[in-house]
C-alpha cells in the first residue's frame, strides 16, 4: 500500500496536518504531529505592542536582532548576520550568489538543497561522502543532517571550504538543528573566511516555526548581498521582537537543550520497545529503519499520529517529540497495539 493511497497528495514535508486528515479521515483528534523536527514545547510568546503589527519594521530593530543573533550563534559581528523570513527562502538566494556551475550534495539530506541549486542554474551531483567532493563550485550540506542526524566534524568542513576557496567555490552549511547539537562543531565563527555561508533556523529549536525567522551568517560583503536580495522589511516587526527576546534568553536555551536531550532518550526507549531500529537523529527527532515502515506509518496515522515517511526510502520512518504526557501515552499505546497486532497475525 502506498503512503499516498486513496488519491491523497504526497506528504513532501513534515507538518502538513491538512493533508494528513485527508489521508486518514476519521482519525482521532487532536492529531499528534510527530512529522517535523520542531520543538513541541515552544518558547512562550512575549506581549507585543499593537504598533508592531501596524507599521513597517524599523531598521533599528533589525540591527538589534542581528547583534543578538551574532552573540547567540557565535558569529564574528552583527555585520556577519543577515536576518530573513525563514531559512527556506535563503537557500535559492545563497545558491544564486555564484554563477551557474556544478553543485554537490550528500544524500540522504534535505531535498530542498538540490531544488534550490537547480533553481539557480547549477547542475546538481549527489555524492556518497565529503571525501568524494570533486570540482564543484557549490557544496550544500546539513550539519547535523536532516533526516539522519549525521554530524560532520568542523575540521573536515573547514578543509573542504579551503579546497573550494582555491577554485572560487562556496560552502553552504545548514545548521538548522545545531541549536540542540554540539556547538563546538558550528562554523558560525568561521564565516569571515569569505566562502562559507551558515544558515540558522529560529523556528525549530524555539518551537515557533510560524514566526518565519532565520539567519544567514557570512562575511560582511556576502551578508550584505543576501540582505539586498531579500529587500527592505524582509522580517516582520513581530518576528524581530520575538527573535530578539528568545535568542537573548540564555537560561531558557540551556534548560531546553537538557529537556530535549532527555525527551529524545525517552523516545529511544519507546521505539526500541516497539522493535524499531534507530538509524540516527538529533535531540529533536529520531529516524528509524524498518521493513514495515509504510505499514506502521498508516497504523499510526489511523490512530491520529503523523510521522514522517520517505517515498524514496521505503524503510525509513522519522519521529519527532510528543508535546505532552497525553501524546506520549497515545504514541506508546499505538506502538504497542501495532506490535501486538503483528504478533497476533504472525502466530
Amino acid at each position: 500500500m502506498s503512503a499516498f493511497a486513496g488519491g491523497a497528495e504526497p506528504l513532501l514535508h513534515g507538518g502538513d496536518l491538512d493533508a494528513a486528515r485527508r489521508l486518514f479521515p476519521g482519525a482521532p483528534e487532536p492529531f499528534i504531529d510527530l512529522s517535523t523536527g520542531i520543538n513541541p514545547i515552544p518558547y512562550r510568546l512575549p506581549r507585543l505592542p499593537a504598533e508592531l503589527f501596524a507599521r513597517l519594521p524599523g531598521s533599528q530593530a533589525a540591527a538589534a536582532l542581528a547583534a543578538i543573533a551574532a552573540r547567540a550563534y557565535g558569529a564574528p559581528s552583527p555585520a556577519h548576520v543577515a536576518p530573513a523570513p525563514g531559512t527556506q527562502i535563503l537557500l535559492p538566494i545563497v545558491a544564486a550568489l555564484l554563477p551557474p556551475g556544478r553543485a554537490e550534495i550528500f544524500p540522504p539530506t534535505y531535498g530542498e538543497f538540490a531544488h534550490a541549486a537547480a533553481l539557480a542554474g547549477h547542475t546538481v551531483t549527489s555524492l556518497p561522502d565529503l571525501a568524494s567532493a570533486g570540482d564543484a563550485q557549490l557544496v550544500l550540506i546539513g550539519n547535523p543532517n536532516n533526516p539522519d542526524g549525521r554530524l560532520t566534524a568542523r575540521r573536515h568542513l573547514l578543509a573542504l571550504a579551503e579546497r573550494l576557496y582555491r577554485r572560487g567555490g562556496m560552502l553552504v552549511v545548514d545548521e538548522a538543528f545545531m541549536d540542540a547539537g554540539p556547538a563546538d562543531q558550528s562554523l558560525a565563527a568561521d564565516v569571515s573566511r569569505g566562502n562559507i555561508v551558515v544558515l540558522r533556523s529560529f523556528g525549530k529549536f524555539f518551537g515557533l516555526a510560524g514566526i518565519r525567522l532565520g539567519f544567514a551568517l557570512a562575511s560582511p560583503p556576502i551578508a550584505a548581498r543576501i540582505a539586498a536580495r531579500l529587500g527592505p522589511w524582509a522580517v516582520s516587526g513581530p518576528a524581530l521582537a520575538v527573535g530578539a527576546e528568545a535568542l537573548a534568553d540564555t537560561g531558557w536555551i540551556e534548560q531546553t537543550k537538557l529537556r530535549l536531550a532527555s525527551a529524545a532518550q525517552r523516545l529511544d526507549g519507546l521505539l526500541n520497545d516497539a522493535g524499531l531500529d534507530i538509524a540516527g537523529g538529533t535531540s529533536l527527532f529520531r529516524l528509524t529503519r524498518t521493513p514495515i515502515a509504510n505499514e506502521l506509518f498508516h497504523h499510526l496515522g489511523r490512530a491520529g499520529i503523523l510521522t514522517r515517511v520517505y517515498p524514496d526510502e521505503p524503510h525509513w520512518l522519522r519521529f519527532g517529540l510528543p508535546p505532552d504526557e497525553g501524546a506520549w501515552s497515545r504514541l506508546q499505546s499505538a506502538l504497542a497495539a501495532f506490535r501486538h497486532g503483528r504478533w497476533s497475525m504472525d502466530s
